[in-house]
């Protein structure tokens, strides 16, 4: 069911909250939070759409605030509003509010009155974000605060922005993408032989943050020099190629040869291809939302190893697919 309210305020959209739930039987119980989406208007649909997928694992209230980045309030202050539910809102219930002119210079205040009580709040920036998440109205009442540097007009600089702003709760996207590469690397390494790597090689185009967060966090990890490799740019793919642990006994690699595919190459044993996929925007969200304390591995390598990670080599190898 989708209920519109054009020209409301955030009293008249918490009343109709309330009015659906007793007419309809839709109830808050079991909402375990909160999560605030911050988009441009016209941009919101995708973000929605993974929201309520992922609320299919996390049954929450989702809240999109929509703003014009380009309205200089020039235009009539007014708050349009709707309101999904069922069907239309997954396991949780959507109300999307779309702020113009000087209506749009408060977001904390268009949001505090439909906060679900006592439940955790998560705030999620699908495109570009603020410079200070955790000082930004909506950051400031978030217990987590998600970015995501690959929407950015430059994601390289983006890391490094999230580098000096980082508190505690902040996470972006790049870094959950990671995740099965982290676990493929972390399994390659629990087997025999058992020899010590001495040096890292990474590659990936020029603008995929996650593999310059790779590449810090194989740093930090292992202690040892890491070789950061980039590219440009092909049929407009970009993303991690691949990695190569150099070992006495022989290099391990693990190189994506094709959309989703990656090859394992280790001595003496035979050529493995994996699945490794590109992870999905559910995907990455529903990850987020598992865990509400501040992701401490994160913090290490956006904080200490992103700056100890060296300046990129150009690497000669066309990128093939997206991390």
């Amino acid at each position: 069911m989708i209920v519109d309210l054009p020209n409301t305020t955030t009293s008249a959209i918490s009343k109709t909250l309330v009015k659906i739930r007793e007419e309809g039987g839709a109830v808050a119980l079991g909402r375990v939070l909160t999560l605030i989406i911050t988009t441009h208007l016209g941009t919101e649909e995708e973000a929605i759409e993974a929201a309520n997928e992922a609320s299919r694992e996390h049954p929450m209230r989702i809240i999109v605030v929509s703003t014009d980045p380009d309205d200089k309030s020039t235009s009539e202050a007014r708050v349009d509003a709707q309101i999904r539910v069922g069907g239309d809102a997954g396991a949780g219930e959507v109300v999307v509010v779309k702020a113009y002119g000087d209506a749009a210079s408060d977001q904390e205040s268009l949001v505090t009155g439909l906060l679900l009580p006592d439940a955790p709040v998560v705030a999620w920036w699908p495109g570009a974000a603020p410079a200070n998440v955790s000082q930004s109205p909506v950051g400031r009442i978030a217990q987590r605060r998600i970015t995501d540097a690959a929407a950015s007009s430059d994601p390289i600089s983006a890391l490094a922005t999230i580098s000096g702003s980082y508190r505690p709760g902040d996470t972006d996207f790049a870094w959950t993408r990671l995740t099965l590469w982290r676990a493929q690397l972390a399994a390659v390494l629990d087997q025999p032989p058992y020899e010590s790597v001495t040096g890292v090689e990474v590659h990936g185009t020029a603008d995929s943050p996650s593999t310059v967060l790779l590449a810090a966090w194989l740093q930090q990890a292992l202690e040892v020099p890491v070789t950061l490799g980039v590219s440009g740019k092909s049929h407009g793919s970009s993303g991690i190629q691949g990695v190569k642990l150099i070992r006495a006994g022989g290099a391990i690699e693990l190189e994506r040869t094709m959309a989703n595919v990656a090859t394992l190459i280790q001595p003496n044993q035979p050529t493995h291809d994996l699945s490794l996929p590109r992870r999905s925007l559910r995907d990455c969200l529903a990850e987020e939302l598992r865990r509400l304390d501040p992701d401490d591995l994160f913090g290490e390598v956006i904080v200490n190893g992103l700056g100890k990670l060296g300046k990129p080599d150009k690497h000669p190898r066309p990128a093939k697919t997206k991390a």
